[in-house]
């Protein structure tokens, strides 16, 4: 017999609405990685940056699937969305293009938070396309100190940042940041206290801009060769140009 009372309805908490951004620039040569030159050649730069895209696609893709994790991916393009290797990737990749539009990377970074902020996502991760190893656990990491935190940044062993996620629009985290400094990470932070911002700091991980970190990938890359296939973290399309890379600066010097 029913005593009147309805027994109260249990309901699951709705996922967070996460965009995870991948922010990329089409390889042409001489527009990317220009610090690797000499003593690569502009088209070996735009060659290795072109399959460091490709990597970072395929990990975030993997970090989504293999770790379940609830985020839709989009990839920021720079110069145009409109470009035939960034539509390719759309397709190929499953992602959802947006345009990198403002003066700066700090004006691009703000404009795409604010766009997907406006399609009602509740955090936004952006991460580079520098870090073609990173570990699939970063991203899980990144997800759930945003749970407790306002921002997260992954440092990076140069001073500035491979990734951030913010949970609302903070124009002042991307403003009057000295980018391409070793100052970028401290600042960042700096700022983002001075707002009241509770800030968590992913574990560090190398980017790479100088011919010394390339040349440290390419060492990293040969003994991740001799994991188990399960266990590898470059691909082997990576991993074959780097090691002809690695081929050729020895005959240059």
């Amino acid at each position: 017999m029913s005593n009147g009372t309805m027994k109260p309805m249990h309901t699951h908490p709705q996922p967070v609405r996460t965009a995870l951004v991948i922010f990329a620039k089409a390889p042409v040569p001489g527009q990317v990685k220009t610090r690797l030159c000499p003593p690569l050649t502009a088209d070996e730069a735009a060659t290795i940056h072109g399959t460091f895209v490709l990597d970072t696609l395929e990990r975030t893709k993997a970090a989504v699937t293999r770790l379940k994790l609830q985020a839709d991916r989009y990839l920021a393009c720079a110069p145009s969305s409109a470009l035939a290797f960034f539509r390719i990737l759309e397709e190929r990749q499953a992602v959802s293009l947006l345009e990198q539009e403002g003066e700066d990377l700090g004006a691009r970074m703000h404009r795409a938070c604010e766009t997907l902020f406006q399609r009602n996502y509740q955090q936004v991760l952006i991460v580079g396309t520098d870090v073609p190893s990173l570990p699939l656990d970063y991203y899980r990491q990144a997800l759930d100190q945003l749970e407790r935190h306002d921002v997260v940044i992954g440092p990076a062993l140069d001073g500035g940042y491979y990734m951030i996620g913010i949970k609302k629009i903070a124009p002042a985290l991307f403003h009057g940041i000295p980018w391409s400094t070793d100052r970028v990470l401290s600042m960042t932070r700096e700022k983002a206290i001075a707002m009241g911002l509770r800030v968590a700091l992913l574990p560090e991980w190398r980017d790479v801009d100088t011919i010394d970190d390339l040349r440290l990938l390419i060492d990293a890359s040969i003994l991740d060769a001799g994991k188990p296939k399960q266990e590898q973290s470059f691909s082997n399309r990576t991993a074959g140009a780097l090691q002809l890379l690695a081929k050729r600066l020895r005959s240059r010097t």
